[in-house]
């Protein structure tokens, strides 16, 4: 018998316990961590990853008779939400077998009492977030308390990935491989495309990651709510409210259900209208969303799980992780956007492995019925997105140098050495590291003067360290990478805290306006103290909070897709239902125009009352049509002045004109010089005020770096104060310090992830060596009809919006009829 497999013996006698056989993928996991190595587990949802990542390591722990003094096992988690499901998940055969480990969360919810007893007393296991886990490197124990550690577990890792919360991760576990060389990783995911890229983020650049894929796949059926009658033109909009009983016809009381929507706006207004359309769901019928109050979704995610509630109303707050097997159906409402997305939240049901997981979709408009098409052929293929971490994001690795200086301090050389061995600054060079050591010690070439700015003070023996204790506990309670507005919390005049929302949607409410949220009808009473103060109401209303970071733009992956369906159906191929039930659209847009190949890029123009329009329809998702729109207005505009507007959906753009602007003469002389990527980045520039997006990006730039804080608790600044703040500094740094590296991240990351610049140029190559259709229509056709609605909801309340829908479409079939 080898030394793993005597190691293995007490977890093979709980799995025989539980009556399970354990799977191959987890076995070939176990083997490989007894034998030294790290790597990334890659299986669906559901399928036993946690005990796939986490036997070995307490396999080990128990051969090793010796009392620990610190952490041996670290899981990192995303979601808080999670922690409780895993340290469940975890103390179930640990409590089974008497095995002698203790399992510790720590994060924001972690109470003071249990914070200081993890460090007079760690856990062997500590379940922990990517902001705690810094918060613990922050502070002065936190040599001791991982000076034991010999494995690190990345749970979900493609949620982390592509987020600067990735970046801080990787630079968090960079010291703790310092600090303890022999440290193994293991990194789980579900669904990543790029697994060698993951793999390097997760690990650093040193060594060869094991790669464990093989579980058997998930069975997944989605069935599409087709309507009775498509009549030609799409009803565009995101909410697909007035198709709801098309969706209560298909849900079913007794089948425990959680309908995803993409926005915790539209959830609400789902819900609300779920909670009228069934009165007999009452108390049956829960909403959940990331903004309620951590209280009620916690008792919600409870009652799921007992079985007690039947239909959730939930955003991405329960794409992760959480274990319901109760849950028998997943509705996604609108599209999922990409392929991933609906993969993770189709594993939401029949949680476990060999379960066949069911998806009900929703479309909320007929081009929808495109996209899901596009979304079965791609899940058809194995296909899955690719996740990209942030381009070497320098406010990150400030505030991680801040976070070491508050704690042990750090020697300058193996930090840099250190640092270097993540994938993520693996390219860092001199001259930048030695810019963030001068920004953080001597508050850079334009801060000197203010003490706060700086922070960093060097030792005798060369480390550098924060010795000013205000400085130090500012920067531990702004730890973190995730710079959305400022919050008000909501809560009754008398009673509990029901969640919070955005600043900018408070300051618009005035005494007596009622609004919903929560599931409930509120009267806003009064702002005080960051807290809006309210109470239950009968008055009705509609409105609804809104959320920044609302809008999803359709993946690389599935772009590719679309086309090939829209291709598919220009050649009568239509071998879904959702292309079937599409049919009539696309006769009408094909004697109206035509359907483009996938090589093609057609462009329409037609003069109405409104003026003249051009559509343009790359199907490249809307982050890339903004910024074709906004290119192609400015390239046109240079060859004949005019104004024009411009309209965006993830199918194509709309520029509107004054009537008689030259569309049709212009793009057949100049549509090579439209489609150029010569001069793209000044030509965006001028179409779109680059500097003052530049210089809300520097906003978000400065809070990660540290100089712009929230405060203390109690003592939040306002968004006001942050704009202020924020916009003093990117004018003084523009002015005497231009070669600034913050002001340069925070271009790139306007370039590179707000204009997604490689994608638009790339899309642009690809549109110019492909053929050009234009053609001239009497009216907008069935694929414009989505961009003239895009631009009313932007001009009108939905209610006019809805009129003015309704009276074009009459009008449109009357002159067909």
């Amino acid at each position: 018998m080898t030394r793993s497999e005597t190691l293995l013996k007490p977890i093979e006698a709980w799995f025989l316990s539980k009556g399970w056989t354990p799977q191959d993928f987890q076995q070939q996991a176990w083997k490989a961590h007894l034998e030294g190595a790290s790597g990334l587990i890659q299986v669906p949802t559901g399928s036993g990853k946690t005990y796939a990542a986490v036997m070995a390591p307490i396999a080990r722990m128990l051969a090793d008779n010796t009392a620990s003094s610190g952490v041996k096992l670290l899981y990192i988690t995303p979601l808080r939400a999670l922690s409780r499901d895993l340290a469940l998940a975890l103390k179930e055969p640990i409590e089974a077998m008497g095995w002698p480990m203790r399992v510790g969360i720590r994060n924001g919810d972690t109470s003071t009492g249990d914070r200081n007893k993890q460090v007079k007393s760690p856990p062997q296991i500590l379940i922990t977030t990517p902001e705690s886990l810094c918060v613990l490197l922050a502070g002065r124990h936190a040599e001791r308390l991982f000076s034991q550690l010999d494995t690190v577990i990345l749970d979900e890792w493609h949620e982390l990935i592509g987020s600067k919360r990735g970046t801080q991760t990787e630079l968090a576990l960079s010291w703790l491989r310092m600090t303890n060389p022999a440290l193994q990783t293991w990194a789980i995911s579900a669904t990543i495309g790029n697994l060698d890229a993951a793999a390097r983020h997760a690990l650093g650049v040193g060594g060869k990651p094991v790669i464990i894929t093989g579980a058997a796949p998930r069975s997944l059926e989605v069935t599409s709510i087709l309507p009775d009658s498509i009549d030609g033109f799409p009803w565009g909009g995101h909410l697909g409210l007035r198709r709801y009983e098309d969706l209560v016809g298909q849900l079913v009381p007794g089948i425990s259900t959680l309908l995803f929507t993409n926005t915790r706006n539209q959830a609400e207004r789902w819900f609300q209208c779920l909670r009228y359309a069934c009165p007999e769901m009452d108390g049956l019928l829960a909403l959940h969303h990331s903004a309620l109050d951590r209280q009620e979704r916690e008792a919600i995610e409870a009652n799921v799980k007992a079985g007690d509630l039947r239909w959730v109303v939930c955003t991405s707050s329960l794409d992760l992780g959480v274990d319901f097997q109760p849950v028998e159906r997943v509705v996604q409402i609108g599209s999922p956007k990409n392929l991933a997305r609906l993969l993770q939240r189709a594993g939401r049901s029949a949680h476990l492995p060999g379960g066949t997981s069911q998806v009900l979709f929703m479309p909320t408009n007929a081009l929808e019925l495109l996209e899901l098409s596009a979304v079965r052929r791609g899940l058809s293929a194995g296909l899955v997105e690719e996740r990209h971490p942030p381009l070497m994001p320098l406010d990150v690795l400030l505030q991680h140098l801040t976070t070491l200086a508050c704690g042990p301090g750090f020697d300058p050389d193996k930090t840099l050495k250190a640092v270097r061995q993540t994938a993520s600054f693996s390219e860092l060079k001199d001259d930048q590291w030695q810019w963030c050591l001068k920004f953080l010690e001597q508050g850079g070439e334009c801060l000197g003067a203010y003490e706060r700015y700086r922070k960093l003070e060097r030792g005798d023996d060369g480390r550098l360290a924060v010795k000013e204790t205000a400085i130090a506990r500012l920067h531990r309670l702004n730890i973190g990478t995730i710079t959305s507005a400022p919050a008000i919390r909501v809560r009754f005049v008398r009673g509990s805290v029901l969640g919070h929302v955005e600043e900018n949607f408070v300051s618009q409410l005035k005494p007596k306006d009622v609004f919903f949220f929560a599931g409930r009808q509120l009267e806003f009473v009064r702002l005080r103290d960051m807290t809006a103060y309210v109470k239950s109401t009968t008055r009705k209303s509609t409105t609804v909070p809104a959320w920044a970071g609302g809008q999803m733009a359709l993946s690389d992956l599935l772009t590719h897709h679309l086309r090939e369906e829209v291709a598919r159906a220009g050649g009568g191929e239509l071998d879904t239902p959702e292309l079937q039930a599409l049919e009539p659209l696309f006769e009408r847009q094909q004697d109206l125009s035509t359907l483009p190949r996938a090589d093609q890029l057609l462009l329409e123009t037609c003069q109405t009352r409104e003026g003249s329009h051009l559509y343009v329809y790359p199907f490249e998702g809307r982050f890339v049509h903004e910024g074709l729109g906004f290119l192609f207005a400015t390239r046109l505009t240079r060859l004949d002045r005019g104004t024009i507007t411009v309209s965006v959906n993830d199918y194509g753009f709309e520029l509107l004109a004054p009537r008689q602007y030259p569309f049709s003469n212009l793009i057949e002389d100049h549509i090579d010089d439209l489609l150029s990527s010569d001069q793209l980045e000044q030509d965006l520039e001028q179409a779109l005020n680059l500097s003052e997006l530049c210089k809300r990006r520097f906003r978000s730039v400065a809070q990660v770096a540290g100089l712009l804080v929230q405060g203390f608790p109690g003592q939040n600044k306002s968004t006001g104060q942050l704009q202020i703040s924020g916009s003093l500094l990117f004018e003084v740094f523009s002015r005497h310090e231009p070669n600034n590296l913050l002001l340069q991240q925070a271009r790139d990351e306007v370039l590179n992830e707000q204009l997604e610049l490689p994608r638009l140029k790339t899309a642009l190559e690809r549109m110019a060596r492909g053929e050009v259709i234009h053609c001239p229509t009497p009216r907008p056709g069935p694929m414009a009809f989505p961009l003239l609605v895009e631009r009313l909801n932007n001009r009108m309340s939905n209610e006019s919006v809805l009129e003015r829908i309704q009276r074009m479409q009459a009008e449109a079939l009357k002159r067909e009829g």
